[in-house]
């Protein structure tokens, strides 16, 4: 018999001493507490298993060789309003209640049952200490049974079984515990993430051990569904260890916990990183968090830009919040991307379809402006979310000057009756244009930045960004980011555009911009991009075009960038003639009018009145005549 347990102690030494070999320091790490340890805390006592297991004294036997006196503390837990498994108060005596005896900061370390207080030095690393507010922690202790999710893995709540193939990661007594995540025996089981993890957790292995993105179940949407191909999951930027972005080397690597953090997470909700959904900023800033750098979305953002608004106290985003962003606008960056499906652009595919950039984000349908798309298969329907048939939009004075139409459907702001294929007249964004009118002035490519490089081909459609752009984006040879982040000219504009604005409609125009520029450096740059300007100043449409524009009247005087949201019998709307009443106004008592047949107008404008008949004349003003 001696020989036996003799022979039974050599083999378990061997295999201790095989284990220990594979790992460059001790086993247990930095929960070994005793004197000499490379813990930031340790104890006089040198026998380290004894600060938290005494072999004939446990606690109350309920609790196996437990040493470390328990915490009793009640908690505040994570909440939101997309999670479907609440947590509970952990279990005094379960696994999470024996973690937190320490990890809470309540309970002092070396605090033992059967030794009492023993003699500790240092202090505890700031986060490893989780406080009493667990509501920036991964949910745990849940309230039984599990309930199942689109995103969930379908043996979770159906056989309380993980998707782990190596069957480390496992529910505790049904449960997700500190103990289905970590091991605290082994601190470095994961070579580079040393957190005691219970297995290698490299490109978020861990994470979709529990959280399944090929899951499909009738009428929902997976928001995990294209992680595999995502940036996200595939870019191998390289991460600066400084940066406080998850423990691996690459962005692919650091998978889930680039954006999420699972304990001491910054965002009041989804364990973000980041304060809120703006979460992206810290890699997406033009810093050295990653290298090469991503596109630096936040400079965008930077006066002198003005960029989508961010959310504040008073419209928080949250992941719940319905589609269609009634009195709440607001544009965080998950408002247009979807960071678990958002893509690289490597190429720029033409209109309307959406980029891969925000592949997966949701939208509203062009056809009643309330259906909700998700995920959006236009790039359009997504900003019909807010720019759509959505209550309480408001007019931002930090966007520049707004026009107001002589023809209008009622709400200005909502710009899909402007699309609308009904419109007489509108920028081909939701469908091909149906004017059976030519287009002479239509170049065949758009033109990059410089106003001179030929871009994209012009096509039968175009984008909403082909117009609002990042000022110095990359599609059209700049070296920002694509989309509307945000630009130096107003409306979020990629290119100048200058709007005329009148003391008083029918009065002097204040800003004339005489036989102006007609390159890319000048008051209409924008229209020039897909524009021939030299062709426009030919009359080749409008046998007046020249002599208003080298009279410094602005295309907006005119023509609505968008289209004809509401009918008017005396404007056709051909040509995306709409006039800003702001600027003209009624000639005497006759409406102001548009007839394209004749190339005439009925109105009042810079204090000159244009008549039916083609002649102008002095318009009165305030009762007198002025000469001209």
């Amino acid at each position: 018999m001696r020989v036996k347990f003799r022979l039974v102690c050599l083999i378990v030494m061997l295999v201790r001493a095989s284990l220990w070999a594979q790992f460059t320091g001790d086993v247990i790490g930095t929960h070994d507490l005793g004197p000499g340890s490379k813990s930031p805390i340790t104890g006089a006592r040198p026998d380290f298993c004894m600060y938290c297991h005494e072999p004939h004294s446990g606690i109350g036997g309920r609790v196996p060789l437990w040493n470390q006196k328990l915490t009793v503390q009640s908690y505040s837990l994570y909440t939101s309003d997309t999670e479907k498994n609440r947590g509970t108060q952990p279990l005094l005596g379960g696994d999470s209640n024996l973690c937190l005896s320490c990890h809470d900061g309540t309970v002092a370390p070396g605090t033992t049952v059967v030794f009492g207080q023993v003699s500790m030095h240092g202090a505890m690393y700031s986060y490893d200490i989780f406080g009493t507010n667990l509501q920036p922690s991964h949910p745990f202790s849940l309230a039984l049974p599990l309930k199942d999710n689109i995103d969930l893995i379908a043996s979770l709540a159906a056989k309380g079984a993980t998707g782990d193939p190596t069957g480390a990661i496992r529910l505790i007594n049904g449960n997700v515990e500190c103990t289905s995540c970590h091991d605290p025996h082994v601190q470095a089981k994961d070579l580079i993430s040393q957190n005691f993890l219970v297995r290698d957790s490299s490109n978020g292995q861990m994470c979709l051990a529990c959280h399944d993105p090929t899951r499909q179940m009738a009428g929902k949407v997976n928001p995990l569904m294209d992680w595999s191909t995502s940036a996200h999951a595939l870019v191998q930027n390289k991460i600066t260890p400084q940066s406080g972005l998850g423990s691996y080397t690459t962005v692919a690597q650091d998978a889930c916990i680039g954006c999420h953090a699972p304990h001491n997470a910054q965002g009041p909700a989804r364990l973000l990183r980041g304060p809120n959904e703006q979460d992206c900023i810290g890699c997406h800033n033009g810093g050295s968090n990653i290298s090469p750098a991503a596109p630096n979305v936040f400079a965008e953002f930077n006066t002198p830009k003005v960029g989508h608004p961010f959310p504040t106290t008073t419209n928080p985003h949250d992941a719940a919040e319905s589609v269609l962003l009634n009195n709440n606008r607001h544009a965080t960056c998950v408002d247009c991307h979807n960071g678990h499906g958002s893509a690289q652009v490597t190429t720029f595919p033409g209109p309307p379809m959406v980029r891969v950039s925000q592949r997966d984000a949701a939208g509203i349908s062009a056809t009643n402006g309330i259906a909700v798309v998700d995920p959006v298969v236009n790039q359009y329907e997504n900003c019909f979310r807010c720019h759509g048939s959505s209550t309480g939009k408001t007019v931002r004075p930090v966007y520049g000057y707004l026009p107001v139409r002589a023809a209008s459907a009622g709400d200005p702001l909502n710009i899909i009756p402007q699309f609308n294929i009904t419109a007489s007249s509108s920028h081909p964004v939701t469908h091909v244009s149906n004017s059976p009118l030519p287009q002479p002035s239509l170049l065949s490519n758009m033109l990059n930045l410089d106003g001179v490089t030929p871009g994209r081909a012009m096509g039968t459609q175009i984008f909403c960004t082909d117009c609002h752009n990042s000022d110095d984006n990359r599609e059209f040879g700049g070296t920002g980011p694509n989309g509307p982040h945000g630009s130096k000219w107003t409306h979020i504009l990629e290119r100048r555009y200058e709007f005329s604005q009148a003391i008083a409609p029918g009065q002097e125009v204040m800003n004339l911009f005489r036989n102006p520029d007609l390159s890319v450096n000048g008051p209409y740059a924008l229209c020039g991009k897909c524009h021939s300007l030299s062709n426009i100043m030919t009359n080749a449409t409008f046998s007046q075009h020249q002599s208003h524009i080298n009279a410094g009247f602005s295309c907006s005087v005119c023509h609505t960038a968008h289209g004809l949201g509401g009918t008017d019998p005396n404007i056709s709307g051909q040509r995306l003639v709409n006039f800003d009443v702001n600027v003209v106004a009624q000639n005497g008592a006759a409406p102001i009018s548009y007839n394209r047949a004749t190339n005439t107008c009925v109105l009042a404008c810079h204090q000159t009145a244009h008549n039916a008949n083609g002649t102008v004349a002095v318009a009165q003003v305030g009762g007198t005549s002025k000469k001209k």
